[in-house]
């Protein structure tokens, strides 16, 4: 008999990475989730051990992203992180500025920002997306080259690519809740639908 869609997803949902997992994938790389012409472009500063035990973006629990996704409008549903490759059908995509896996961001060196923001802007002029929302305001200030940035639309572009600067969705982030995540999400999401 054949499991039906919604009972696999809930089992593979419910794996959790045990401690010996989680170690083994310090510096761990994860693909990026991307295609030319995105609507946005998520950038992430790097993903974190939970992420890259699992192999997907965003994937530790208590990590906001996908319910702000949803709450935001960019999805009819909130998506689990098993299925982020359903947001390519919607014309998104995630990447990150450091690919390396770590258990925290602050184990980056400025070194590796600055690289990895050189990637990015690579990427960008490659794959053309309509609008590049960094999720992280010090990480896009060093890797971008631009100390003064403030979080919202930037006054840089990349070709014909919008930047924006968004907070870290990190449930360590407490600063910002999922309310005020959402009506920050929602503006990129708005000015991404703007030609």
């Amino acid at each position: 008999m054949k499991k039906n869609l919604s009972t696999e997803l809930s089992s593979v949902n419910s794996w959790k990475p045990t401690k010996a997992q989680l170690r083994a994938a310090d510096g761990k790389r994860l693909p990026d989730l991307i295609a030319p012409q995105l609507k946005v472009l998520f950038v992430g500063i790097n993903p974190g051990l939970y992420s890259g035990a699992v192999g997907h973006h965003f994937a530790r629990p208590g990590n906001r992203f996908w319910p702000v996704l949803h709450k935001a409008g960019f999805t009819e549903r909130q998506f689990s992180p098993f299925e982020e490759r359903e947001l390519l059908k919607h014309g998104y995509g995630i990447t990150n500025i450091v690919s390396r896996t770590t258990a925290a961001a602050s184990e980056l060196s400025r070194d590796e920002l600055e690289k990895g923001g050189r990637g990015i802007k690579a990427k960008i002029r490659r794959y053309r997306p309509r609008v590049v929302a960094v999720l992280g305001l010090e990480a896009f200030r060093i890797a971008f080259g631009q100390p003064k940035a403030r979080f919202g639309p930037q006054d840089e572009r990349i070709g014909l690519s919008k930047l924006w600067v968004l907070p870290n969705p990190s449930g360590l982030n407490a600063s910002y809740q999922v309310p005020a995540l959402s009506r920050l999400f929602r503006k990129v999401r708005q000015a991404s639908n703007v030609e």
